[in-house]
């Protein structure tokens, strides 16, 4: 899941084989998990099922991610910082959302609709299984490559989540089951979104001292001249 893709290494680009293949794989999965977002959102909403939106949050932290990569080929490190803080924000506010939707519909207790919970859990899975397949070729690449394709796998456990919830759903007759998977899942993307924020606070801490060291460096060194 998203909540474990906390790497933002910045891939040597000389070292990278084939460049516009992993472009290319990248721009796929990103589609797909952009799609997929979409789509769980809707059919949350309509199904009643949170799982499917925690399941959703974890598509578009995905997104995020491999549009980080992307960008990580050429872009500095503070700007891919940035990025990761906006991720952060994103899987914090999403997750929270969830979770708290999750605890409050303990008490209402209504059962979402375990047919589309299903159906949508399986063109999910099939999403992540066809972005795994794209990105497989590069499993072996350097740490940002092999961050990516763990992502893509990992995510296919969320997928199956959901559709043991929408069997559990379909199998008690109560909303239990969705609001178990949505409460872990929702825990997941909390924490990671929490781990992310910390690397790309780190990340920014450390460039502002070595920009004012070089600053510095600068002024002393134009300092040694007027003498």
């Amino acid at each position: 899941m998203s909540a474990h893709c906390c790497n933002h290494d910045t891939p040597a680009v000389s070292t990278i084989q084939n460049l516009p293949r992993y472009r290319r794989a990248l721009w796929i999965a990103l589609g797909l998990n952009l799609a997929m977002f979409v789509v769980e959102v809707l059919a949350g909403g309509q199904s009643g099922s949170l799982s499917l939106l925690a399941d959703a949050v974890d598509f578009a932290g995905d997104a995020i991610n491999y549009g980080v990569s992307l960008a990580v080929l050429s872009a500095a490190l503070v700007w891919r910082a940035r990025a990761a803080l906006f991720k952060a924000a994103c899987m914090l506010g999403m997750g929270g959302f969830v979770l708290a939707k999750a605890l409050w519909n303990l008490k209402t207790g209504v059962p979402p609709e375990a047919a589309t919970m299903g159906v949508v859990a399986v063109l999910a899975l099939s999403a992540n299984l066809l972005a795994a397949w794209v990105l497989y070729a590069f499993r072996e690449g350097d740490a940002n490559m092999r961050s990516v394709w763990l992502c893509t796998r990992n995510d296919a456990i969320g997928n199956i989540a959901v559709m043991a919830a929408a069997l559990g759903v379909f199998g008690t007759g109560s909303a239990w089951p969705d609001l178990l998977v949505a409460g872990i899942m929702a825990s997941l993307a909390l924490r990671g979104g929490w781990q992310i924020l910390k690397q790309a606070r780190a990340e920014l801490q450390g460039e502002a001292p070595a920009a004012a060291h070089g600053h510095d460096h600068g002024h002393d060194h134009g300092h040694g001249h007027s003498h």
